[in-house]
């Protein structure tokens, strides 16, 4: 008789818990712990590659998107993922699908060789996510993402610019995590 008051105890014990997990987890987050999620996902995302550049921004649980993806079907997968996110009370998506164009994804490949197979660069090629980011819309290349030094990013503009661009200029727009004190 003991043991099935007992089982029965412990199991009414184990759904108390386990509803006030699932409240706690239905609970508004906080912007941080959104972002962080956020972050997460779309870094998990598999189909993310240094031809997309998607960026985002959250205030008061409303989650921002923009940026840039190659391909259409993967804006409608990152609206998705992210608007599932536990917070999220509202997605607003600015992401743009860039042209789909043989001319752009030959300049692409082009440039992603110029950068990632120049020796002082090549380090960066390792991993799942490289962290430079090609871009490229209608033959007008943006490079995005982070490097490491004021000197490599210097490098990939210019590499990017010597890979078979005859009608335009690159714009560097790529982040220096560690940028090297002025002297003065």
């Amino acid at each position: 008789m003991k043991s099935i008051f007992l089982t029965g105890f412990l199991t009414a014990a184990l759904m108390v818990a386990g509803a006030a997990t699932g409240a706690a987890g239905n609970a508004p987050k906080s912007d941080a712990e959104i972002e962080k999620a956020v972050t997460h996902e779309l870094r998990m995302y598999p189909r993310y590659t240094i031809w997309d550049d998607v960026n985002f921004r959250v205030a008061n649980g409303q989650v921002e998107l923009f940026g840039a993806v190659s391909q259409p079907f993967k804006k409608a997968d990152m609206e998705r993922i992210v608007s599932r996110v536990p917070g999220v009370t509202s997605l607003t998506s600015e992401l743009k699908v860039l042209p789909l164009s043989s001319f752009d994804d030959r300049l692409r490949i082009q440039i992603a060789r110029a950068i990632y197979g120049y020796p002082a660069l090549s380090r960066y090629a390792l991993g799942a996510n490289p962290p430079i980011h090609i871009i490229v819309d209608n033959g007008h290349v943006t490079l995005t993402g982070w490097v490491n030094s004021d000197m490599d990013k210097q490098i990939a503009g210019m590499r990017a610019s010597g890979a078979g661009l005859s009608f335009g200029a690159v714009t560097n727009n790529l982040q220096v995590e560690h940028p090297t004190a002025k002297r003065g």
